[in-house]
């Protein structure tokens, strides 16, 4: 071990929303911190979504006269999941998230909207732009005096003791430098949506989605606990996110243009280029998105009529079709034909299928995939009535890879043998386990802040007890 290395009581790879709230728990609870981010802009994945947070039980659920609980919750999330997900990381999340939603709320930030998504039973997408968060994160964490880095890029982990009882004791950099963690290292290092070979090794159905997330999402942390033996779960569950333009650009010059669009949940028709619907438009966009992959060219169309366009919100929600139309991946026409015109579908197709829909909404023929609401049982399918009319060619983005380490509640890494690898933490999107199957809109960015703060708490309790700081 190298004796004049710097040394933390907890050490946090990577700068999104999980690594932020387990730096932040950690300063706030006296320990020293180290957070280190691999590229010259913090944020990762966060500072790309649309900023969404399943809450339940919250004052503004309560003001819209949304009745839901922490029991509700975590069934949506076991149901998303195809009852496949760790249920006790589950069932911790549902009794921390109305905690954290104070704590985010202590920290200055205010969510002044909610909304329906995939998998939700009642609106609970409590959205929030999430630089702000970021933002308001990193001010807060600075001021209680934790140390940052960025172009700090882990390649390693230290550790002592022998294989398979190890403890890890600190992290190798790509200079060939060393920090010493007394309480442990929490990998918060996100996905690998940006590694081809990690894609190709482990979800090649997926080689076809266009890649997404953070820009530095390569699959690092994955690999260096991967090299100690950590067991990886929920990997052949991996899906992408139907609703990303066919046109978008992709680079950080374009974030102002929307990266997702969903109309579904709002009323909104899916169909392919042969002019036919052919998914349930009420299941999780990850669901549609493996049904997108299978359509030829692995596009598909979301067409809608004004009272869908009427129901825009601004970024960086999923919702902004206004924004979309400005950037010119959402088309408009004053006819169904003339839109399918435009879109490169057969007009006949289409309006056949409008009609067909049509049937369904008024009761008269049951609907030909089984949509029977908005989204997973709230709100009546509406009719695409009111014109003009609006469409967008979408395929499926892998904006995250929902898998990874295996952790147990207080999200300690486990190894193949389902022991503990002591000193290792995960949090976010490299966490495996928590959603199974499929995953609900909403929970990535709680379930960083609740499962990062859990492992802050393990590891500054540790560093506290070893009696060395």
């Amino acid at each position: 071990m190298n004796r004049t290395a710097e040394c933390f009581d907890l050490i946090v790879v990577g700068a999104g929303m999980a690594g932020h709230c387990a730096a932040l728990e950690a300063a706030h609870l006296g320990g020293s911190v180290l957070l280190l981010e691999k590229t010259a802009q913090y944020g990762g994945s966060t500072r790309m979504c649309g900023g969404a947070f399943a809450f339940a039980g919250t004052a503004i659920q309560k003001e819209h006269g949304i009745e839901d609980s922490a029991e509700l919750l975590e069934e949506d999330l076991l149901k998303a999941g195809k009852y496949r997900n760790d249920r006790a990381l589950v069932r911790t999340y549902a009794e921390r998230q109305f905690e954290n939603y104070q704590w985010l709320k202590q920290l200055g930030l205010a969510f002044e909207q909610v909304s329906l998504s995939g998998s939700q039973s009642v609106p609970r997408n409590h959205s929030i732009s999430p630089v702000k968060v970021l933002d308001t994160l990193h001010a807060h964490y600075l001021a209680a005096g934790g140390s940052y880095r960025a172009n700090s890029q882990v390649t390693g982990l230290l550790t002592e003791g022998k294989a398979g009882a190890c403890t890890v004791t600190g992290v190798q950099l790509v200079d060939g430098g060393v920090i010493l963690a007394r309480g442990g290292v929490v990998i918060t290092t996100g996905g690998f949506s940006r590694s081809a070979d990690l894609v190709e090794r482990f979800v090649p159905h997926l080689r076809a989605a266009l890649p997404m997330g953070g820009y530095g999402n390569t699959g690092d942390g994955l690999k260096m606990a991967w090299a100690l033996g950590a067991d990886l779960v929920d990997i052949g569950y991996v899906k992408g996110s139907f609703g990303a333009p066919v046109r978008a650009k992709d680079g950080p010059e374009d974030l102002d243009a929307p990266r997702l669009l969903s109309a579904m949940y709002k009323g909104a028709i899916v169909v392919n280029r042969l002019g036919r619907r052919f998914v349930n438009e009420s299941i999780s966009y990850k669901a549609i998105g493996d049904e997108c992959l299978l359509q030829p060219d692995a596009v598909a169309f979301q067409i809608f009529d004004q009272q869908v366009m009427d129901q825009s919100s601004p970024l960086p929600t999923v919702s902004d079709y206004k924004a979309g139309l400005a950037a010119g991946v959402v088309v408009k026409a004053p006819s169904i034909a003339a839109l399918a015109d435009l879109l490169g579908i057969d007009a006949c197709a289409l309006n056949a299928t409008v009609e067909r829909y049509h049937q369904a909404c008024d009761g008269h023929a049951e609907d030909e995939f089984g949509r029977t609401s908005l989204s997973t049982g709230y709100g009546k399918p509406r009719k695409l009535l009111e014109g003009p009319f609006y469409g967008v060619a979408c395929t499926t983005g892998l904006t995250s890879t929902y898998c990874g380490l295996r952790t147990d509640p207080k999200a300690r890494v486990l190894n193949v043998a389902g022991n503990v690898i002591t000193g290792l933490y995960a949090s976010g999107e490299v966490m495996g386990g928590f959603h199974g199957e499929t995953y609900m809109s909403g929970s990535s960015l709680a379930k960083g802040c609740i499962f990062g703060r859990l492992a802050a708490q393990d590891a500054v309790g540790r560093a506290k007890h070893a009696g060395v700081r």
